[in-house]
């Protein structure tokens, strides 16, 4: 067995290990439940309201785009938060000092993020279907296609959570990446169509990949009459691919310069000296 095989091997069991973890943790588990069951309350209050006069159920424009907002936020922000407390605590250092760790790292919290954002799809989507009306879900296609996007939702999200986490030095510093994100959120068409917007809202939000990721779920859970209140009343499938393949081939490439840099600057001593900036934070 190689080194490299090795490596991804034993961050496949990790990422496992850390997800059964985050199961059995009372923090954990309330941080990757609270979200989705807050959808879920918001759900159960708009599922009857129309959207305009198109004769779509709100709700039912509102579960799959929230899918598609767990995915994004999952990937980039839970990513985020990881390595910055895995930073300050040391894990990133012992994994810089072990040959290939920093690949089975990254495949531990591939393997990780991927689990956490399963189990917040089901707590949205298993209510989800018997709340709303209107879904197009009887079909093995409308599961393939969502498996499809849910699996090109991580790729594209995971690397850019990398790249977000690996800018803070303080885990309470990346407070300021959730603000940033539930501003993108906000203007991604996840609460409210994005037709419905500013024109110039709804070009900087086709740049983020949250707004493609909930027109993506949309495409596969909703009918094909759906696509009406969409821009160009399309789902625009070719384009949705495209927009995340993008931002996975960026992200892939880049995450992992940004992460030998940021592994780079690690040692015994920059460690220690956070922690004493810690500890006299709380003095």
């Amino acid at each position: 067995m190689s080194a490299t095989t090795a490596a991804y091997r034993a961050g496949w069991h990790r990422g496992l290990v850390e997800f059964r973890q985050s199961l059995t943790s009372p923090g954990d588990l309330f941080s990757t439940l609270f979200w989705p069951l807050l959808m879920v309350v918001v759900l159960i209050f708009v599922r009857d309201s129309e959207f305009g006069s198109s004769g779509l159920l709100l709700g039912t424009l509102f579960l799959p785009s929230v899918i598609g907002m767990n995915i994004a936020a999952n990937g980039m922000l839970t990513t985020a938060g990881l390595l910055a407390i895995e930073r300050e605590d040391g894990t990133l250092l012992r994994a810089k000092a072990t040959p290939n760790g920093m690949q089975g790292y990254v495949v531990g919290k591939i393997v990780t993020v991927a689990g956490t954002t399963l189990i917040a799809l089901l707590v949205v989507l298993i209510p989800g279907v018997f709340l709303v009306d209107g879904l197009a879900i009887g079909s093995v296609g409308a599961w393939v296609g969502l498996a499809g996007i849910v699996a090109l939702g991580i790729v594209a999200t995971l690397p850019i959570g990398l790249v977000i986490g690996s800018l803070f030095d303080n885990p309470r510093n990346a407070g300021l990446a959730n603000l940033l994100m539930l501003g993108v959120i906000g203007i991604s068409g996840i609460f409210y169509p994005l037709t419905a917007l500013p024109t110039l809202v709804q070009w900087i939000a086709q740049v983020f990949p949250v707004y493609w990721l909930g027109l993506g779920a949309r495409s596969v859970l909703l009918p094909d009459s759906a696509a009406a209140v969409e821009l160009g009343s399309s789902w625009r499938t070719l384009e949705t691919v495209g927009v995340l393949g993008i931002w996975a081939i960026a992200g892939l490439v880049l995450a992992p310069i940004v992460l030998r840099r940021m592994a780079r600057r690690e040692s015994g001593s920059a460690l220690a000296k956070r922690r004493e900036q810690m500890l006299q934070r709380t003095r």
